[in-house]
């Protein structure tokens, strides 16, 4: 019995890593499933999706944003999109189209509808994106990640079945050698410190005072970010504080301790499945200020310590890593508070939910 999956994708790592994440698992569950990624000829996808050896089909989309003018020719590549994913569905004869997110997911969700093709939709944020509100009314079932979703998608078609990254990091094992190679010492409490792919120069300086006087039962990894290769100097002469550009954070993370970090969907996913205490950063530079959000619903949960950026000094985080890593009561409660909310099963809970819509689809 055929299963042909269109997974939708693309723009940001938030959107494209759960897409990867429950495209990893479908195939583990079921080898024979059929698997076509569409997404943006221009963004990260387009380079990132091929290197994991799936198919891709590009469409050239914008978001419907800035002038008129700007708006206008986004309208034009979306109507153009919609016949080109009409296509694409045809000739892949799809059974089933999952949208994670990014402006290209509206054309495709459209086409898919037009075709009678069951769509499920992912939102992995607390705040709805806009190309999920405008094709919301056309999808079978959402899956979401938190409660605030429900102030806007239908309740009748909700599924809290959270992020397909969850499972990928709660089965994840670490590697000791790749720890080790870190400076890292074992048995003693990690901190994972990283504010984003690209880091940023200002929080690097900012975290050099922060940690002057860091506690040395606390060993820290420090990802300063890929562009600030000039940061890696930061803590020399801190003998308990290792400066990294990148870190493969599924190696370590079944031995890290706390986490200092920003508050993307990805990350939040996957510190919650596997209960790790942290200080959330929420970066004010994104859409909607959705990583604050993201942030409060777990702080409204006691799974997390928020800092605003807005707020961040040296003193600031140097009392927040005090009362949330060296407070043993205090963080046996965050830690459970997050496992609490962690959804491990997510990519086989979403993976289940698409083989019911194709059954139903069949009879």
């Amino acid at each position: 019995m055929k299963k042909n999956i269109c997974i939708v994708t693309g723009g940001t790592g938030g959107h494209i890593y759960p897409a990867l994440a429950f495209a990893q698992k479908i195939k583990t569950m079921d080898p024979d499933v059929r698997l076509l990624f569409i997404g943006n000829d221009d963004r990260m996808e387009a380079q990132l999706i091929p290197s994991y050896g799936y198919p891709f089909r590009a469409l050239h989309t914008s978001g419907l944003t800035g002038t008129f003018i700007n708006k206008a020719k986004a309208i034009a590549q979306m109507l153009a999109s919609i016949s080109k994913a009409k296509k694409y569905l045809t000739e892949f004869d799809a059974d089933l189209v999952i949208g994670f997110g990014g402006y290209v997911t509206a054309p495709v969700i459209m086409a898919a509808h037009s075709k009678n093709i069951p769509i499920i939709l992912h939102e992995q944020n607390s705040i709805v994106g806009k190309s999920n509100k405008i094709v919301m009314d056309k999808a079978n079932a959402i899956v979401t990640c938190y409660d605030k979703c429900d102030e806007v998608f239908p309740k009748e078609k909700i599924y809290k079945y959270g992020n397909p990254r969850a499972t990928i990091a709660a089965e994840s094992e670490a590697d000791e050698q790749y720890f080790q190679s870190l400076g890292l010492k074992e048995g003693k409490k990690t901190i994972l410190i990283m504010m984003g792919s690209l880091g940023s120069s200002s929080v690097n300086e900012l975290m050099k005072k922060a940690l002057k006087d860091l506690d040395q039962s606390i060993q820290v990894l420090y990802v300063c970010g890929k562009d600030n290769s000039q940061d890696l100097d930061l803590f020399k002469g801190q003998k308990n504080i290792h400066v990294v550009p990148y870190v493969d954070t599924l190696k370590i993370y079944k031995k890290v301790d706390g986490l200092i970090c920003r508050a993307g969907a990805t990350t939040i996913a996957e510190l919650t499945s596997l209960g790790i205490p942290s200080i959330l950063i929420p970066s004010p530079y994104v859409a909607n200020n959705h990583q604050y959000y993201n942030a409060k619903m777990l702080v409204d949960q006691g799974a997390a310590y928020m800092i605003e950026e807005k707020d961040l000094n040296a003193d600031s985080l140097s009392k927040a890593i005090q009362q949330v890593f060296l407070d043993p009561e205090r963080y046996a409660h965050i830690s459970s508070c997050a496992k609490a909310m962690g959804k491990e099963n997510a990519a086989y809970d979403l993976a289940n939910l698409a083989e019911h819509l194709m059954k139903e689809k069949r009879v």
